[in-house]
């Protein structure tokens, strides 16, 4: 596999931004085989694995297997940077949804073989992570074959006051979810949304995502948020998968196991390059 730590400059952020890159190689059993696994022109299906709160680019790298699992699918992930910003857009400074929706997907295509299907693009994450993907899934659901919700769904109106408050109580050294959304009493069909663009992409007949939940059952923060979404999906006739995995919390080793049976089962993987 090759693992691939590098930064770019974004208009969109105003600064250089890191993004940690997976790409399958040549595996040992590969190497000993006739096989020709180097073509030119071959490309790879995409995951945008997203991270969350108070995490970085490399969480994966440093808490699961995902190079190994998406070595042996031949799966690209790309893994980007996003500091805390909700995957939103902040009012005043870095768009953080702009970049990863409009800027980051032109440096992947650009210097990368990835493929540019959207049987072949997938979105995942945790925590805030699964708000982000939720979230882009719903703003772009012709790009994206699938969106993986790990311990998490995106943020609908309802009691994000309330919430913003505790949080900042809780934690001041995050930012206030007013920086990005404004007056939160508002929030419900604004730009970001979610439930808001879902209902609009199935009133106007066109097709989500498969959308692909999972949580920890004794997970207190997440598991209540990623069953009003699963309902709210379901209702509306969407393509849902959702498992609660019995004896996790909101942790590391229940990511881990996500990952891995989201790429052996949930996902719609090719396991092979695209030519």
């Amino acid at each position: 596999m090759a693992v691939l730590r590098m930064n770019v400059l974004s208009k969109s952020l105003g600064r250089q931004t890191n993004l940690t890159v997976i790409l399958p190689t040549m595996t040992y059993e590969e190497m000993v085989t006739e096989k020709q696994v180097y073509r030119p022109g071959m490309r790879y299906q995409l995951m945008y694995l997203l991270h969350g709160t108070s995490g970085d680019e490399t969480d994966y790298l440093h808490f699961t297997n995902i190079v190994r699992y998406a070595d042996a699918h031949k799966l690209a992930v790309v893994m980007p940077a996003a500091a805390n910003s909700d995957y939103a857009d902040y009012l005043q400074g870095p768009k953080y949804f702009t970049w990863l929706t409009e800027g980051l997907p032109l440096v992947l295509q650009t210097l990368f073989p990835i493929s540019d299907r959207r049987e072949d693009t997938f979105v995942a994450g945790l925590s805030m992570g699964a708000n982000g993907a939720m979230k882009i899934a719903a703003a772009y659901p012709e790009r994206f074959a699938a969106a993986l919700m790990m311990s998490g769904a995106a943020r609908s109106g309802e009691g994000l006051t309330e919430f913003a408050k505790r949080r900042m109580d809780t934690s001041p050294a995050l930012p206030n979810l007013a920086d990005f959304y404004g007056d939160l009493e508002q929030f419900s069909g604004s730009r970001f949304d979610a439930y808001a663009a879902i209902r609009r992409t199935i009133s106007a007949g066109a097709a989500m995502p498969k959308m692909i939940f999972t949580c920890g059952a004794q997970d207190d923060l997440a598991l209540s948020r990623c069953r009003s979404a699963v309902d709210f999906l379901t209702g509306l006739g969407c393509d849902v998968f959702y498992e609660e995995v019995p004896g996790y919390r909101h942790e590391w080793d229940f990511w881990d196991l996500s990952l891995r049976t989201a790429m052996e089962q949930w996902l719609p993987l090719r396991h092979a390059p695209v030519f």
